[in-house]
């Protein structure tokens, strides 16, 4: 028989039907009810097994983790929690597991920092899943999103000799030999002997051929990889994470903003219409650590209730200095409460953006205008700026719980 998905089962309008699924045992009671997931959505489907279906030696190999095959009868469920099951009346064992070896036991609840040193088991445990498949459903939705605008998607290099960025914090790549690298005469590394003939990279960013892409197709994004060798102390830096990013001809800020905003807010609603299950498992499971955690550092906001307060409120524009403005004149400012320093020209920390966001104006924020100084040489600079108050045509949105979660300017175009 055709395997059949247990999301699919569980949705099923119709019963008493032959159906086959596959899939790993999360637990066997009474020798008689298997709880069984397949990795199609987050919950379990209950097959239930007849006392004389199996011998001792199959009943053994039903553990916690094992792989197995079920051909048996949907029916309506008897009792409560799912309103279907299967009647089992062949079952296949497809992979045993060993019970008293195997890491994810049911009576221990396994945290993050176990499953780092199991890594392979990770998908296996509901956080995991339920977390992959939100990532593809936001996947799926960051490319209907611009397909639908009639953006081109892009595949930029991924071995480049750009650093888009002028930071220099990149992943060299050589295929010179580290134990004896040739030289130049000035004793410098020789790259006309490496692969490439030069120094070569891992990309920091697609923005450079984006822009090339923009400027004959008009409206193009990338979404890939991208690595950057900074030293970070923060969750919200990584040295290798995928990102979008939209190039297009014509726009100027406020077009940006205007694509930022509505981008989020797409992705946002798409991932709670498709991803209910698993955003509500994240959610509980998110405030039972928070409870956790000293009380000034909890984040306030549900996760549901961050992804309504992002989608259902329209976002706050405010330049940096009006941002600057505000902090000065916060309570918060006034008591000491901010570990970092707020002045004109500083680059914002987080605290900073979720005060903005969390407590000043209680909806998400864009923030416009920041000091040249501290931005990208491509942003466009700002007319009638004073002497050592340049600002750029750079925007951030800010969202509860992280702050900056988008950063886009308007390109310098001027020689």
């Amino acid at each position: 028989m055709k395997r059949t998905k247990i999301n699919s089962l569980l949705n099923s309008k119709e019963v008493n039907y032959s159906v086959c699924v596959k899939g790993w045992v999360r637990s066997f009671r009474n020798n008689q009810f298997i709880a069984l997931n397949d990795g199609s959505c987050l919950a379990t489907l209950q097959v239930v097994v007849g006392l004389d279906l199996l011998d001792e030696a199959t009943l053994k190999q039903i553990t916690n983790g094992a792989a197995i095959s079920v051909e048996g009868m949907l029916v309506a469920s008897q009792g409560k929690g799912q309103l279907v099951e299967v009647n089992a009346q062949k079952i296949e064992i497809l992979g045993t597991c060993d019970s008293e070896a195997y890491p994810l036991q049911l009576k221990n609840k396994p945290s993050l920092e176990y499953l780092r040193e199991h890594a392979h088991l990770r998908f296996r445990t509901n956080v995991f899943g339920a977390i992959f498949r939100v990532r593809h459903s936001l996947a799926f939705a960051i490319h209907k999103f611009f397909n639908e605008k009639g953006f081109v998607y892009l595949n930029t290099p991924i071995i480049t000799a750009s650093d888009a960025e002028g930071a220099g914090e990149m992943f060299r790549v050589t295929t010179l030999p580290f134990e004896q690298t040739p030289k130049t005469d000035a004793g410098e590394i020789n790259f006309e002997e490496d692969f490439f003939g030069r120094s070569t990279n891992l990309t920091v960013s697609g923005q450079l051929e984006a822009e090339l892409g923009a400027m004959a197709l008009g409206e193009v994004y990338t979404f890939g990889p991208t690595f950057r060798a900074e030293n970070s102390h923060t969750s919200r830096h990584l040295c290798e994470f995928w990102m979008i990013e939209p190039e297009v001809a014509f726009n100027d800020l406020e077009d940006n903003m205007n694509l930022a905003e509505d981008f989020m807010k797409h992705l946002i609603a798409y991932v709670m219409k498709h991803n209910a299950d698993d955003l509500a498992f994240l959610d509980a499971r998110l405030a039972e650590e928070e409870k956790q955690l000293p009380t000034e550092k909890r984040s306030g906001l549900g996760l549901i209730e961050k992804l309504k307060f992002v989608v259902e409120n329209s976002f706050e524009r405010i330049t940096y200095t009006e941002a600057i403005d505000i902090l000065l004149n916060s309570n918060h400012y006034k008591k000491k409460k901010f570990t970092y320093d707020v002045k004109w020209g500083i680059d914002l920390q987080s605290e900073h953006e979720r005060f903005l966001v969390e407590q000043h104006f209680k909806k998400p924020v864009i923030v416009t205008g920041y000091p040249a100084a501290i931005k990208a040489f491509y942003m466009r600079m700002n007319d009638g700026c004073a002497p050592g108050k340049e600002t750029v045509a750079a925007m951030d949105i800010l969202a509860p719980g992280i702050g900056e979660i988008v950063g886009g300017s308007q390109r310098e175009e001027r020689l």
